[in-house]
């Protein structure tokens, strides 16, 4: 395709321009492979000799997360019949022939795909995958409640949506031996009822409630659903006294019952973009976040065990993923100087490290780094893997979403720029959309906005 060229007129233009041009790169043309059909085909929907988008350069699978967030980002816009795919990649059928998100072991990060589905639906228009991706989040979403669901706390179980390996949890629902890395080896974990998982589950709720809107359905069950969740939320990990959100409740174990109060990045961020925080609610989150000097963090303060000179691979350490959501929420909570720290440190850390994407950084320094899992006397030591897809997109949904201010719905486009101070005018030429390509210029502090058809 040919690549869309981003202008910037602002503080660190020439960084932004250039990590622009990298993120696109990244996303169509280093993680668009050819997709195995013999893998991945278990719907019977994927054509022959297309692709697919892989988690990144050391993740050749597309996973039910990463293809998600991927689509939602900004695949599906740039490249949406390869989006398409990829979303259908990570599907499979039933003994009864109905289409579900693929079951395996990491259950609680999939309902996020739901999302991935209408996004790329209201980008598209595209009616025949609304069908179909009704019926496999619907299936989904039963799956799920009947597994899942505590009818006690009226929230779902299971791990956080970024933190898959146990160093992203304090002891306990983790263990001071530390048997293995992934909190599938720890079955406390399994039982915790995380804000981002079920901050998630409501924005699939709303998704559904949509998509029943759309092709029909029972739309006022799924809201009613939605808001029953937001309400469990706010009874449960809202904690009034320090203005924020907890972490988790502990579901088993000696804490049963106790909510941890470490601060989950990117639960704070769905929690005001999903909906689930209020505008007061939303105003204060803005006000006691702890942010590290290259961005908001995993999980926050460090667990016990580790330090600024031991980090924890999902605890104080800088994901790009978390920034790009945290940056959309910042913005929306009136807050253009955290937006504009994520943006910028993001796009620098491209250019600096010639255009690649990393998965994690150090949040104090910026240092491409891994982080340790709690595994044996000293822990075990990650890389940050290279050209990880979602850290590309996580930057492009900053320009997208946030910048350009971009809206969809049944394959409309609204734009709704907001220009943060640093930044007075932005200029988007050769953005593919529905078979021509448009030039956007963004001015003014976002209130003055020219969309042109480009020949």
């Amino acid at each position: 395709m040919k690549i869309p060229v981003l202008r910037v007129v602002g503080d660190s233009h020439a960084d932004l321009e250039a990590a622009f041009d990298a993120a696109v790169r990244n996303l169509t043309q280093i993680n668009t492979v050819p997709c195995d059909l013999a893998v991945y085909n278990k719907t019977g929907l994927l054509p022959e000799g297309g692709c697919m988008i892989r988690a990144g350069q050391a993740y050749e699978k597309p996973w039910t997360r990463d293809c998600a967030v991927n689509c939602w980002n900004a695949a599906s816009l740039l490249i949406p019949q390869v989006a398409r795919n990829t979303l259908r990649a990570v599907c499979e059928r039933t003994e009864q022939g109905r289409l579900v998100v693929q079951c395996d072991s990491q259950w609680w990060d999939k309902v996020i795909w739901v999302r991935g589905a209408w996004e790329h639906y209201s980008i598209t228009a595209d009616r025949g995958f609304l069908s179909l991706a009704r019926e496999a989040a619907a299936e989904t979403i039963r799956r799920m409640e009947q597994e899942r669901f505590c009818t006690e706390y009226g929230l779902f179980k299971g791990p956080a949506m970024m933190a898959d390996g146990i160093a992203g949890y304090p002891v306990p629902p983790a263990t001071p031996d530390g048997i293995c890395d992934s909190v599938l080896g720890y079955p406390d974990a399994l039982e915790i009822m995380c804000l981002s998982t079920n901050c998630i589950y409501v924005d699939a709720y709303r998704c559904l409630a949509a998509m029943a809107d759309e092709v029909g359905g029972d739309s006022v069950l799924w809201r009613h659903k939605a808001d029953a969740l937001s309400r469990s939320i706010n009874r449960h990990l809202w904690r009034d006294e320090a203005g924020t959100y907890g972490y988790f409740i502990h579901g088993s174990g000696p804490l049963a019952g106790r909510l941890d109060t470490h601060q989950e990045g990117i639960g704070l961020a769905f929690a005001v973009l999903d909906g689930v925080a209020d505008r007061n609610q939303t105003a204060r989150i803005m006000k006691t976040v702890h942010v590290q000097p290259k961005g908001i963090t995993a999980v926050w303060p460090h667990f016990d065990g580790f330090s600024d000179e031991h980090p924890g691979r999902h605890n104080v350490m800088c994901w790009p993923i978390i920034g790009g959501f945290w940056a959309e929420a910042a913005m929306r909570g009136g807050r253009p100087d955290l937006f504009c720290r994520e943006l910028t440190t993001l796009a620098g850390s491209a250019v600096e490290h010639d255009g690649e994407f990393f998965e994690l950084y150090d949040s104090r320094t910026g240092a491409i780094d891994g982080g340790f899992q709690p595994v044996g006397p000293h822990g075990v030591h990650y890389e940050s893997c290279h050209h990880q897809t979602w850290s590309a997109t996580a930057f492009l949904r900053m320009v997208f979403r946030v910048l350009l201010g971009m809206h969809f719905a049944a394959g409309q486009l609204r734009l709704q720029p907001v220009l943060p101070p640093e930044i007075t005018r932005v200029e988007l030429r050769g953005l593919p959309w529905q078979n021509r390509r448009l030039q956007i210029i963004v001015s003014d502090g976002g209130r003055t906005v020219q969309q042109i058809e480009e020949c």
